[in-house]
């Protein structure tokens, strides 16, 4: 039986012309576990925010969103607050307490709820998550992957019906991403939940799901079973691009029978082929020789008696290199990158740009046609009440960008999607004309072929001698464009490899493609990697 019908949704923002989205004919089954997939701008969030009823945007709908069989406008507040829970893509939006103990009762105590009963929800829901032992601590002190628990935990004390969450893993690392969807799973599957999930991350959410949808340019393209999702795709689309990689690789190499999903299906994919061939020739890269950035010994904490945040970190990045961090929630990436850009000072060590300390850059001379950091809450960026305003207050006429923002220049910043607002903010990094861009979290809210478009623009700015420092959570991204990987573990670089060898070690740190080659060939990052090595060697005959 179905919680979830819309008939007919269409929604146009104001002062639009075109409706963001169109005709949305979707159902949802009770208890099952659904993803909507589509590429950036395409209407997900806008979708999401709809069957959410206090989150919905203000514009013009027509159509109707039935919820259990009655009008979703019909709904009394109290069922529409408790009934239909919501995890955004931002894991500090929600947080509106100071404890942790507090976020996770608000809302009950917001209902009204007896208080033994709020304290028995509470304690049964923080064992559930694995959240008592942290019960006590400030909610600002927790790491991402911690906030977006709790904020789950949060919209699970009124034990929902339906739980739609939006981008929720954008901003978690990928071992606490991938925990977060399988305790999302474990709540459909035990507690009979129903769930939405739109996300950009789909090797591990598609093998899970019962039901895919895809959405395309404001309208819903295809829905059903995920393996007849993908068959149906044309290898064109753009969202073809972020199907699961074992699925790519079945297409890439034009296999019949059963469509593969996981890694361990991807695997006895390759293993049709033999070995014979078992790497790839690659050029060894070398850098320049020249150091654009040098950390050594640094040290930073946030207060006198708190721990250190960087302990002894030491890196140097090369002139004219795409140098990507990675490592876990907390593990000191972003705040080694507001060292580098003056915005916190260590207590211990030294920073050098381009040779000199940044003592030495007097009068904001860092900033000019020097150093730009585009931090990882992008809005903070963001000033005017359009797009094409921002980008005449950075210098930047639309024409030189490198990519098209055309459709949305009248549009206020804050009404575009996830991905088109990184976009935006390196338009406008791009207008300072940097020598060292530094960017966190440059691909949050993005779609595989906006990765790909971006990793060319990172390409395209190091040909033209800049220096790219790239803080990210996004292993395929950095895959993609990275001259060297770091890991960062504890407050320092524990390994700066380039990126064939550093995810050819990685068991958890690593790609999907990677996986599926583990034990047959060596030096795999990507699909195509992997496609090509199969090729190359005789598929075996079957016996």
């Amino acid at each position: 039986m179905a919680l979830v019908k819309t008939e007919g949704l269409t929604f146009t923002y104001p002062e639009c012309e075109s409706p963001a989205i169109a005709d949305i004919e979707l159902t949802i089954e009770r208890g099952s576990f659904n993803v909507l997939a589509g590429s950036t701008g395409c209407g997900k969030s806008t979708l999401l925010r709809l069957l959410k009823r206090e989150l919905a945007p203000l514009g013009d709908m027509r159509g109707e969103i039935f919820f259990d069989g009655v009008r979703l406008c019909e709904l009394s507040d109290k069922d529409s607050v408790s009934r239909i829970g919501f995890v955004m893509q931002s894991v500090d939006a929600q947080i509106v307490c100071d404890k942790v103990w507090h976020e996770l009762v608000f809302v009950l105590e917001s209902l009204g709820k007896d208080k033994g009963f709020i304290a028995f929800r509470a304690a049964e829901t923080a064992s559930y998550f694995g959240i008592d032992s942290w019960y006590e601590r400030d909610t600002a002190s927790l790491s991402g992957g911690q906030k977006q628990l709790l904020n789950l935990a949060s919209v699970m004390m009124c034990e929902p019906q339906l739980l739609i969450l939006d981008e929720p893993t954008a901003q978690l690392d990928p071992i606490a991403a991938s925990e977060f969807i399988h305790t999302v799973k474990k709540l459909c599957d035990e507690l009979g939940l129903t769930v939405l999930i739109a996300e950009h991350r789909l090797d591990e959410l598609i093998p899970l799901c019962d039901k895919l949808f895809i959405m395309e340019k404001g309208r819903l393209i295809h829905s059903g079973a995920p393996a007849e999702v993908i068959s149906r795709l044309d290898d064109k689309s753009p969202i073809a691009k972020a199907m699961p990689a074992a699925a790519r690789l079945y297409k890439a190499l034009g296999a019949v029978g059963e469509l593969p999903l996981t890694v361990s299906k991807g695997r006895q994919l390759a293993a049709r082929y033999d070995n014979k061939i078992s790497t790839l020739q690659r050029k060894r890269y070398t850098h320049s020789g020249e150091k654009a950035l040098e950390l050594k010994d640094v040290y930073f904490r946030f207060e006198r008696n708190s721990p250190d945040i960087l302990k002894g970190l030491t890196l140097d990045v090369y002139k004219g290199e795409i140098f990507c961090v990675l490592g876990a929630n907390g593990s000191g990436k972003s705040t080694a990158a507001k060292c580098i850009s003056a915005l916190l000072k260590p207590y211990s060590g030294s920073i050098k740009v381009f040779g000199k300390r940044l003592k030495e850059y007097k009068n904001r001379t860092l900033y000019t046609n020097c150093l730009t950091l585009v931090p990882q809450d992008v809005q903070t960026c963001f000033l005017y009440t359009t797009v094409r305003e921002e980008l005449d207050e950075a210098g930047i006429s639309p024409d030189e960008l490198p990519f098209d923002m055309s459709e949305v220049l009248n549009k206020h910043p804050y009404d575009l999607s996830g991905g088109e607002q990184q976009l935006l903010a390196l338009a406008k990094a791009l207008g300072s004309k940097p020598r060292l861009l530094i960017l966190d979290e440059a691909t949050k809210g993005m779609d595989a072929q906006l990765k790909l478009k971006t990793a060319e623009i990172l390409k395209e700015l190091k040909s033209n001698g800049v220096t790219l420092l790239v803080v990210t959570h996004d292993i395929e991204f950095a895959a993609l464009c990275a001259d060297r990987c770091a890991m960062f573990f504890g407050g320092e670089a524990v390994s700066v490899l380039p990126p064939y060898e550093f995810f050819d070690k990685g068991s958890f740190y690593t790609t999907a493609a990677s996986r599926i080659a583990r034990g047959q060939y060596e030096g795999v990052v990507t699909v195509d990697d992997l496609a090509a090595l199969c090729l190359k060697n005789e598929k075996k005959v079957a016996r």
